[in-house]
C-alpha cells in the first residue's frame, strides 16, 4: 500500500483519473478533492458577497479582497500581494533589473 503509493512520486505515475474530464493524479485524496469541481458543491462560502467556494484555501484568499489584507511582502521594495504567485512574478522585475546593472 504505502510503498506502491510513495514510488509514484518518484515514477510520476498517475493512476488516478477523473472520468468527467481526464485529470490525472497520484492520490486518490487528490482525485476525490477534483471531482468536487465537477459538482455544484461549493461548501466554502464568503460571508461578506456571498461567493463560494470547493476548496477552503481559495475562500481564504478571496477574503483577502474584502480585508485588502497583503500577506505576501517583497523584501527588496516591500509591495505587497495576496498571493504568493504575484510575489514571485513580481521579484522577476528585481531579478531582470539585478541582470540589467
Amino acid at each position: 500500500g504505502h510503498l506502491v503509493r510513495h514510488k509514484t512520486i518518484h515514477t510520476g505515475e498517475k493512476p488516478y483519473i477523473c472520468d468527467e474530464c481526464g485529470v490525472a493524479f497520484t492520490k486518490r485524496n487528490d482525485l476525490k478533492r477534483h471531482k468536487r469541481v465537477h459538482t455544484v458543491e461549493k461548501p466554502h462560502k464568503c460571508d461578506v458577497c456571498g461567493l463560494a467556494f470547493v476548496h477552503p484555501c481559495r475562500l481564504k484568499v478571496h477574503r483577502q479582497i474584502h480585508t485588502e489584507e497583503t500577506p505576501h511582502k517583497c523584501d527588496i521594495c516591500g509591495a505587497g500581494f495576496t498571493v504568493c504567485n504575484s510575489l514571485k512574478k513580481h521579484k522577476r522585475i528585481h531579478a531582470e533589473e539585478a541582470l540589467q546593472t
